[in-house]
């Protein structure tokens, strides 16, 4: 099956879904968004990457930036922070450039390393991308965290693939049918940028249709 390009979703988007698939439907399917201290953090770091130039070489590798990215199979589009190509033996021609490059994708994001898989996700489903559009096999790419100053190199697995093919089919149904799912109450509720809009505390409690049917009562009274 392939999405036509009216349907795509933002790549971006799966961190949101892995992190909770109410705060992703709250963001991309109702288009409701909050700032706070990471958010902006973060968006700091993707401006200084995606540099105005968008390319550069640096000996024997090409370096482009804010370079966009999308895949029909998926029905998703965006755009790799960073995206280098390494001058090898066995890889893809550029136009423009002699020789041939293998694709590796770089990932910008503030903090350091996750426990949880988000980062990686967003780091495969980029790659799955670029393997569409540039007809080639991703192995590996990397994640730069702000507060290590350092890359984590991480492997494009079979495991990755399946779960971001999986999780983007659930995001397309979820946005065709304008569902947002339930709140589910975590430790994680607390750095949302999202919790005042989401009131998790009110789902514990009664629901808002429950509520308003509650007071309409009351008041008939």
């Amino acid at each position: 099956m392939e999405y036509a390009e009216e349907e795509y979703l933002m790549i971006s988007g799966i961190q949101h879904f892995k992190f909770c698939r109410r705060q992703w439907a709250l963001i991309h399917v109702e288009q409701q968004w909050a700032e706070n201290v990471h958010t902006v953090v973060g968006e700091l770091m993707h401006k200084k990457a995606h540099d105005p130039y968008l390319t550069e070489k640096r000996k024997d590798i090409i370096i482009a930036r804010a370079l966009p990215v999308s895949s029909r199979e998926l029905g998703v589009s965006g755009e790799c922070d960073i995206v280098e190509f390494h001058k090898c033996e066995d890889g893809i021609s550029l136009f423009g450039h002699r020789g041939l490059y293998s694709v590796y994708p770089v990932e910008y994001k503030k903090g350091k390393p996750k426990e949880a898989e988000e980062d990686k996700l967003q780091l495969a489903a980029q790659a799955m991308c670029l393997e569409e559009m540039f007809s080639t096999k991703i192995q590996e790419g990397a994640i730069f965290y702000g507060e290590t100053k350092r890359r984590e190199q991480v492997m494009i697995s079979l495991e990755l693939r399946e779960e971001v093919k999986q999780m983007f089919q659930e995001m397309h149904q979820y946005y065709k049918r304008n569902y947002t799912p339930k709140v589910k109450r975590s430790k994680a509720c607390n750095a949302c940028s999202l919790k005042d809009i989401c009131i998790p505390g009110l789902e514990k409690t009664i629901s808002v249709k429950n509520y308003m049917a509650q007071k309409l009562k009351e008041d008939a009274e």
